[in-house]
């Protein structure tokens, strides 16, 4: 789901967020409630961190959720604004850290022993999620977290302007970047891949035919393939033709519902609220491919739900979760389809969601079904960091792409050699 409140707060910079657990200090105030206590239910008081999603109707549902547990009192703190794994990271340091928590697959996490194993809960419906999603929560065997929502992320354009110029939907690099100095007018930019491009990192690894880190957990992306596509990013860069500094980031599906581009790169979440504005002038397609050997890709990133394992409660707070991220269904779809469109984990969810069967919803499952990525938990918020550094070295300012990709690779190597050894 989105952030699109009026923050400018990017959803993803939770997942490069620079500090890490044991860097952060004291929790500052998040407002007058503590925490504790003021749930519906009986016995434990448990408190779960949620960040403020933009969707209306978002916070009300977590909240109605958490009040229809009857084996405890379930306090959620709805943390807004630009920082929200500050607060979360630095919250864990204290008496008063949530005891259920919302992130990203992270095995620093897990490493430092932050959140419980949950394997036992998810065990007996494994075979019912996306097993991407198991894996990309899994260490050593154990399963850690559940995941909640995934949320694929692609190119939303405009039927209308694509038709007027005569430009075909691109399936390539070279083709996107032709397409964006076609679609560009006095008033319309082609493009809009985000205001800091942070957003592409990772599809156009995929797309290039590479992976952020092999299964040996060694650098992937350094390839000739990916090394091509950021020099192809440096020319949309400096076309002209890509929009830049708009009011909202990817993630706010505002630059094309206002008319600001013709295509932009954003999440399925956004759909409903581009639907609304622009009907049936909307279509979908995947990142291209980059370079010869390329092939499409779609971002399957989403959120999921942490057990503090450093907490006084953690087997109310497993019971918790599992009542409601595992046994509450209806609740699930709900999450998942009333609040922005996304796609439940759960097989059996995904395949009765109706909202999701037919149109362009549809063709955002196909897209995921098809061409999607997940997250590795072993990809850091470190090593989103110097990719951020390559494409601020190479895409914005112009500097030599092998230059930037090798300054990455010595921060990633050392950040692997910690994990690995």
């Amino acid at each position: 789901m989105s952030a699109m409140s009026s923050s400018n707060w990017d959803r993803r910079s939770v997942l490069r967020a620079a500090a890490g657990l044991a860097a952060l200090g004291p929790l500052a105030a998040c407002g007058g409630n503590n925490g504790r206590g003021g749930g519906s239910g009986s016995g434990k008081n448990l408190t779960q961190y949620f960040h403020a999603y933009g969707e209306a109707g978002v916070e009300q549902a977590v909240k109605r959720y958490a009040k229809g547990y009857s084996k405890a009192d379930v306090t959620t703190q709805w943390i807004t604004g630009s920082d929200y794994e500050t607060k979360l990271f630095a919250a864990l340091l204290t008496k008063n850290a949530p005891d259920v928590f919302e992130f990203h697959p992270q095995i620093q996490l897990v490493k430092s022993g932050q959140v419980a194993d949950l394997t036992d809960l998810i065990d007996p419906v494994k075979d019912d999620f996306n097993q991407a999603d198991i894996k990309s929560h899994t260490v050593d065997g154990k399963i850690y977290g559940i995941r909640m929502i995934d949320d694929p992320q692609f190119f939303f354009y405009r039927k209308s302007m694509l038709e007027k110029a005569n430009v075909a939907v691109p399936t390539t690099l070279d083709e996107l970047v032709e397409a964006a100095a076609k679609l560009t007018t006095s008033k319309v930019k082609g493009l809009f891949l985000g205001n800091d491009l942070h957003a592409i990192e990772l599809p156009l690894i995929w797309s290039a035919g590479a992976e952020p880190l092999t299964e040996k957990n060694e650098v992937g992306y350094h390839t000739d393939a990916v090394v091509g596509g950021l020099r192809q990013l440096r020319k949309l860069f400096t076309s002209g033709n890509l929009l830049l500094d708009a009011p909202a980031d990817f993630w706010d599906p505002s630059a094309l519902n206002q008319g600001l581009c013709a295509m932009q790169f954003c999440g399925m979440w956004a759909m409903p609220v581009m639907q609304k504005a622009l009907g049936d002038d909307l279509g979908v397609f995947p990142f291209p491919k980059v370079g010869s050997a390329g092939r499409p890709s779609v971002y399957n990133g989403g959120w999921s739900v942490f057990v503090n394992a450093k907490g006084d409660n953690v087997d109310a707070a497993k019971e918790y979760v599992k009542w409601l991220w595992l046994d509450q269904k209806k609740d699930q779809e709900d999450f998942a389809t009333s609040y922005g469109f996304h796609i439940p984990p759960r097989t059996s969810i995904a395949q009765s969601a109706t909202k999701l069967k037919s149109g362009l919803p549809a063709e955002g499952v196909k897209l995921f079904n098809t061409y999607g990525h997940f997250d590795n938990i072993s990809w850091t918020q470190a090593m989103f960091s110097a990719w951020d550094s390559v494409i601020a070295d190479s895409v914005r300012k112009g500097g030599d792409p092998e230059a930037a990709l090798d300054a990455a690779d010595k921060k990633i190597n050392r950040e692997l050699k910690k994990l690995f050894g």
